[in-house]
């Protein structure tokens, strides 16, 4: 009961402050002038400690479906291809590459000299072995879906692969550039398996050290690391911390050196003292709450449409971050590749009413929403679980640890055996592009999970093929009016209610220089290094 109180007098709060708050765009003064006004605090030691909101599922990244953990794989992994701060895509173990004008036919020149951990050489035979992993379709790999389009992997020489597709595809090189393409050793893959998510071994600046899940993950300096600038720190500690004011006091004490996300309740005031930097900006993370449309009542669009009408989105916004977001205005975020703009539903509970008394549920209904059990969800759902309450909806909120969660729900194989009804969650399509924050989410049954992460478990076949047009051209400009309709299509059937658009936000001390988060929410901390 008190909890419920406390969520209506900040939404009543959060109303009277919407007129003037700016959205991401008022707090933009967090971090900004990047502690420069602080003296820079002492680091004793080269290790570091990092505080993050959720435990790791797995340090395969071909079988990862969580940001959280390719942060962490990242350390010790490193693709063909990455992305740099903006989303480009940039040469990482390929130091070159080309494509054909079709899009069919990709070829990598690798970097020459670089080894994995275990010794073995990288070259083209250990990007095959990766290639051919995660193009089998029989593999059960999370990611599989990403590269089920590569047709063939070829050796031309020790340090050149071609790669050819089934099909054009002009966003492959950005799939590449996707952390779920890192290469793993052979020899590890050979002699670990499947289970070599608890055995990563890559050809990062970090090597893996110990994991206990729920505690603690370590990463320790590569000393033989192929790109290595000399700075590197000793050791990495990933730190899983739910609890919100937990991670901001291990930040405060010096527990932890970089904690993400920051609370947005605390940004300002923690910020530019102690030696603390809070810094945010714009993210392609989207926020939502899909609907299960294979289940009545939400197999109406009334009733989905009245959903969304009766959430107020800015005081989402105000009162869930404080500010750190702008309201979902399409499925994918302005910052990704192909994002068309469409009306939003604005707050209208008449509107919600009406609807809901058209589809038959006046009254209302029961049911239940999934997400994870750190604070800044619980905060979002018991919101969501206040503002459905004005309409009659009763809904039980189920927080759940992130393995009990992504076992509720990909765990399922038959989609009417499907126990959910709603989910709050959130997406980042880390390939940057509008295919990947789409097809996985909204592709129709192939889509549905154990497969894929349609929780609305959504088929519509105009939306289908529409993906399956923009799927089959190189031609930038017919994969943009393809992705245009499906958006409409999509915004117009509701599968979820549309919320916000995450500001990316993070805490750490001011000795640290070279970590910081890209727009898809991972942490890119391959260039870390103390200052003093």
């Amino acid at each position: 009961m008190k909890k419920t109180i406390l969520v209506l007098f900040l939404f009543i709060l959060a109303i009277a402050l919407i007129g003037c708050s700016n959205s991401s765009s008022g707090n933009t003064d967090s971090g900004k002038d990047n502690g420069k006004s602080q003296k820079i605090v002492k680091k004793e030691g080269k290790d570091i400690t990092i505080a993050v909101a959720d435990n790791f599922i797995s340090m395969d990244p071909h079988d990862t479906n969580d940001t959280l953990s390719y942060s962490a794989q990242k350390t010790m992994m490193e693709g063909l291809v990455g992305f740099d701060k903006d989303m480009n895509v940039i040469p990482v173990l390929a130091k070159e590459y080309s494509a054909n004008d079709e899009a069919t036919e990709f070829t990598f020149k690798l970097q020459e000299g670089v080894k994995f951990h275990d010794g073995t050489p990288f070259n083209a035979e250990a990007v095959k072995a990766n290639l051919d992993r995660l193009s089998d379709p029989d593999s059960k790999l999370i990611r599989a879906s990403l590269f089920q389009i590569i047709k063939e992997t070829k050796v031309v020489d020790e340090y050149t692969v071609k790669v050819t597709l089934s099909e054009p595809f002009g966003a492959m090189i950005n799939t590449f550039a996707h952390p779920a393409g890192m290469m793993i050793s052979p020899k590890a893959l050979k002699e670990y398996g499947n289970d070599v998510s608890q055995h990563p071994v890559g050809t990062g600046p970090y090597v893996f050290k110990e994991w206990q899940p729920g505690d603690y993950l370590t990463a320790t300096k590569n000393e033989e690391y192929w790109n290595t600038s000399g700075d590197e720190v000793d050791s990495i500690t990933f730190k899983p911390t739910p609890e919100n004011g937990s991670r901001i006091a291990m930040l405060q004490t010096g527990e932890a050196d970089f904690i993400y996300p920051v609370p947005t309740e605390q940004a300002k005031s923690i910020n530019n003292k102690d030696g603390i930097v809070v810094e945010n900006s714009p993210s392609i993370v989207t926020r939502y709450m899909a609907m299960n449309t294979m289940k009545k009542p939400f197999n109406d669009i009334k009733v989905r449409q009245a959903i969304n009408y009766a959430i107020n989105k800015e005081a989402f916004i105000n009162v869930v971050v404080n500010g750190y977001a702008e309201p979902m205005d399409s499925v994918i975020a302005p910052n990704t590749k192909f994002y068309s703009k469409q009306d939003p539903y604005k707050f209208d509970l008449e509107k919600a009413k009406k609807l809901m008394k058209e589809a038959g549920y006046e009254e209302g209904f029961e049911t239940t929403l999934w997400g994870g059990n750190n604070s800044a969800s619980t905060k979002a759902m018991e919101f969501i679980q206040q503002q459905l309450d004005q309409i009659n909806i009763k809904v039980e909120v189920v927080p759940m640890e992130s393995g009990t969660l992504s076992d509720s729900i990909w765990s399922v194989e038959n989609p009417d055996d499907a126990k959910l009804e709603m989910y709050y969650g959130g997406w980042s399509p880390s390939t940057g592009d509008a295919d990947w924050g789409i097809r996985p989410l909204l592709g129709g049954k192939s889509a549905f999970p154990p497969n894929s992460y349609n929780t609305a478990y959504y088929d519509e076949e105009e939306v289908n093929n529409l993906i399956e047009d923009a799927l089959a051209t190189a031609d930038e400009g017919k994969r943009e009016q393809a992705y245009a309709d499906a958006q409409k299509k999509l915004w117009d059937d509701v599968p979820w209610a549309f919320l916000a658009v995450d500001d990316t936000i993070f805490g750490k001390k001011n000795y640290l220089e070279g970590i910081y988060l890209l727009p898809d929410g991972s942490l890119s901390l391959e260039n870390m290094k103390i200052v003093q």
